[in-house]
């Protein structure tokens, strides 16, 4: 049922009271709207519970809603204030089940050899906690970079830093975490 309309477009049909659009819309950035959240905030529960808090105030700004942005970034921009507030009240701890859920999201063939997958969750294990080590600012840009594979502006735009900033937290973030992985 897909239509080949833009994000943005469809954010605008949603304002207009088009509710397929938004279900659409929804569908298209859910995944990533989350990983960046639940790479933010390693409790899944908080993680939840901000994914839910962002689309809420979508929703409610829908009416507000300007293009002068894609709407990824506009959305991004939400989760990442969200997060930081989050940030503030409470640094997030590493929880009990932390290991359990990196384990979990691996997609592991079943005749995978235990070495293999061992190996696969301790790489994966160390990328994380490489990025919890980093500061909240360095962290959130590099998923932004990463995972949501956000420009420098876009970047600039979520966090409301420079350009110069976001370059700079970057090169810190990447020269950190290539550090802390080769340990």
């Amino acid at each position: 049922m897909g239509t080949d309309r833009t994000d943005e477009e469809l954010m605008l049909a949603y304002a207009r009271g088009d509710a397929l659009a938004f279900d659409e819309l929804y569908a298209r950035v859910r995944g990533m709207l989350y990983r960046f959240i639940l790479r933010s905030v390693p409790e899944r529960a908080v993680a939840d519970e901000l994914f839910q808090d962002t689309w809420s105030r979508a929703i409610q700004a829908r009416s507000r809603y300007r293009v002068e942005a894609k709407f990824s970034t506009w959305l991004l921009q939400i989760a990442h204030n969200l997060v930081v507030d989050h940030l503030r009240r409470a640094r997030p701890q590493a929880s009990a089940d932390e290991a359990e859920h990196v384990f979990g999201l691996l997609d592991m063939p079943e005749r995978e050899q235990p070495d293999r997958v061992l190996g696969e969750f301790e790489e994966r294990r160390r990328l994380q906690l490489a990025l919890e080590a980093l500061p909240d600012e360095q962290r959130v840009a590099f998923l932004l970079r990463m995972e949501s594979e956000l420009s420098l502006d876009e970047i600039a735009q979520v966090t409301g830093a420079g350009q110069e900033t976001v370059k700079s937290r970057l090169r810190y973030a990447f020269a950190k975490i290539r550090e802390r992985l080769a340990e």
